[in-house]
């Protein structure tokens, strides 16, 4: 026997509320809205992109920027000796480096100079130079000097090296600067930037007693500037 409602009241089942009018209307707006902002958004990166190229554009066209140019063109290695068992090499090598600044409208201050040698991947010593500014068009000499003594430990490899180019009388020394520069455009100064300067396949003859070399590179080398 079916269960009669209470009071009369029939229960069926529950049936939601309608819409309020204009509902789906203002869902479909929001829609609308969020996808005309995005589109500005999107619009508006692109336009600050090519405003930015242009610009860019513009900057290179005036100023011509140029890299330094870093070249070797005199060295001496008047010692080159390596010791056992103690691993001690000593040297003394002096080098005479230009730099030139090629830009008509862009001076650099060099903050701070350090230069290191290198044998075999083997830094050996380093030197600190003095800081200073290079105008527009102009070449700075700078004579880096690496003379005393350091703990260098080589494997049989670089030991087996090491005495094949001393055989040979000619060493394969690597000078490495590391900067820190700020460019000057006007009034305008950049923040500093740490450039790496690499002077590879230097090979350097010892020198003897009478002044005599044997096979050596070619001078002035030219050095890798990279930012």
């Amino acid at each position: 026997m079916a269960e009669q409602p209470l009071n009369g009241a029939f229960y069926g089942p529950s049936v939601p509320p309608p819409a309020p009018k204009g509902y789906f209307r203002r869902r479909g707006h929001s829609r609308g809205c969020c996808c005309c902002l995005l589109g500005f958004f999107v619009k508006a990166i692109i336009a600050l992109i090519v405003i930015l190229g242009i610009a860019a554009l513009i900057f290179w066209l005036i100023v011509r920027p140029r890299p330094i140019k870093f070249h070797v063109t005199q060295a001496s290695l008047t010692r080159f000796e390596h010791t056992s068992p103690d691993n001690i090499l000593r040297y003394n090598l002096s080098l005479t480096v230009s730099v030139r600044n090629p830009n008509k409208r862009i001076g650099v201050y060099y903050d701070r100079i350090e230069a290191h040698a290198y044998y075999d991947g083997k830094r050996f010593s380093s030197a600190t130079l003095t800081p200073f500014y290079q105008g527009h068009k102009n070449t700075t000499v700078l004579r880096p000097m690496f003379q005393g003594q350091n703990l260098v430990i080589f494997n049989a490899g670089e030991s087996r090296t090491y005495n094949e180019e001393t055989i040979a009388g000619v060493y394969d020394i690597e000078i490495k600067f590391r900067l820190r520069v700020r460019f000057k455009l006007g009034d305008l100064k950049t923040r500093r930037i740490k450039p790496k300067v690499n002077c590879d396949d230097l090979r350097l003859p010892l020198s003897t007693l009478n002044g005599t070399t044997t096979f050596s590179t070619i001078l002035p080398l030219k050095c890798d500037f990279d930012f």
